[in-house]
């Protein structure tokens, strides 16, 4: 292969042609979901094998493997699956539910809206999915709308502005594996790090809420619960922040699950491993993914295309700062080209490895700036998964919703603050 040293724009070429089919089919076809991102980088695969026939096949099927094999590409893969069978067991317990009318129960009639980003915020950490936050809780709001008279764009803004929190802190979001995997940090370094950046963003949400709330009270009717389909949650959360390994959590928290959903009778017996198995499943299609960015980006890296974009943001910038805004601006952009911030965190992670061995820049400095501004554009991009599914599931439409998403700006503008009071 050519020198890694030696940095080339035409290796770049692979990543040039996902963007510009992902993005073209979903300009054409109005949908960006139309063209499904493991086709794209498939086809991007394609074209990075096709690049420097110096090399041959079979060497460049090694380098692939070489770099799809990397020890955190392994680890994150096998998180992702227990992650989705933890996800596919609790919520087959009830402990969505559960959580749910409990903190509903909790909540005082003049702070409902402002609740429902609470609510919205816990449900996400602990279930680590953005989507399944709104879906479980946009019933909720949409009800809070029409009893109580609240814009239903508010309403369903307070859950989305939740699941965006916990999808940027929660220790099983995909985002959140994705991010400490590619920089090689602990979970829980991360998290303690990226929560004190985003904890004024949080505040200043639920104070936002309440205020444009303020005059209307609604007393909701909330639904039962059990205490012990919500435990499960509690245990991942718990182990996962005293700094436990991953895979012990998420198998405990999983076993954990199935105990309480058989015990309430919410799992029948036969179902216990179909449940879990549905969960592995939906986990599937980010695995896939990973591993053939991987293979791509292993390709682009010897063929010199990672080491172009490293002298082209080592000519710009100076010290840490720079190369955290670097990183930052990176995550944003790949983000709002693929709409998908699993994916731009896996995409840009090894560029911003590279950065932070240059610049000295801490692992888990560099996982929270990659998971908050994949986020924060996750969050307010109107064609992006989270922010269409609110508006089906309410009948608005993006647009309508954008006024209220003031979380993802405030973690951006927590983000910056973050950058510029580093030391240099």
């Amino acid at each position: 292969m050519e020198n890694q040293n030696q940095g080339k724009l035409s290796a770049l070429l692979p990543i040039g042609v996902f963007l510009v089919i992902f993005l073209g089919a979903g300009i054409i076809f109005q949908d960006f979901y139309a063209m499904p991102a493991i086709v794209a980088f498939l086809i991007a695969l394609f074209v990075a094998f096709l690049q420097n026939r110096k090399v041959s096949f079979d060497e460049k099927v090694k380098i692939i493997a070489q770099g799809v094999g990397e020890e955190n590409i392994i680890t994150m893969s096998l998180i992702f699956l227990c992650a989705g069978a933890f996800s596919g067991a609790v919520t087959a317990a009830g402990g969505v539910d559960s959580t749910v009318n409990l903190g509903l129960s909790l909540i005082p009639a003049h702070f409902i809206v402002a609740g429902l980003f609470i609510i919205s915020c816990f449900i996400s950490v602990s279930m680590g999915t953005s989507m399944g936050t709104i879906a479980a809780l946009a019933p909720i709001a949409v009800g809070v709308s029409n009893e109580a008279g609240f814009p239903m764009a508010v309403c369903i803004a307070s859950v989305v502005c939740g699941a965006m929190f916990g999808d940027n802190l929660s220790m099983i979001s995909d985002t959140t594996i994705a991010a400490v995997k590619t920089q090689g940090c602990e979970m829980k370094d991360k998290f303690k790090a990226n929560f004190l950046i985003v904890l004024p963003a949080a505040v200043i949400t639920i104070v936002f809420f309440w205020f444009v709330t303020r005059d209307m009270s609604y007393n909701i009717a909330s639904g039962e619960y059990n205490l012990f389909q919500v435990i499960p949650y509690l245990v991942v959360l718990i182990g996962a922040l005293i700094g436990i390994n991953v895979f012990l959590v998420l198998i405990a928290g999983t076993v954990l699950s199935i105990v309480v959903g058989v015990w309430t009778g919410t799992i029948a017996v036969s179902e216990m491993f179909t449940v879990m198995g549905d969960g592995v499943t939906s986990m599937y299609d980010i695995t896939v993914i990973s591993i053939i960015v991987a293979c791509i980006v292993s390709l682009v890296r010897a063929n010199g295309g990672i080491q172009f974009i490293l002298d082209l943001i080592k000519s710009r910038i100076r010290g840490k700062r720079g190369a955290q805004a670097g990183i930052a601006a990176l995550a944003l952009l790949v983000d709002l080209c693929t709409a998908n911030n699993t994916v731009a965190i896996v995409m840009s992670g090894p560029i911003a490895k590279e950065i932070c061995d240059e610049f000295g820049v801490e692992p888990k400095r560099s996982a929270s700036l990659l998971d908050m501004f994949t986020s924060v554009g996750q969050g307010l991009i109107p064609y992006g998964a989270q922010l269409l599914s609110a508006a089906t599931l309410t009948g608005l439409t993006p647009f309508d919703m954008m006024p209220y998403l003031i979380y993802p700006i405030l973690m951006a503008v927590c983000g910056i603050g973050a950058i510029i009071i580093s030391k240099r």
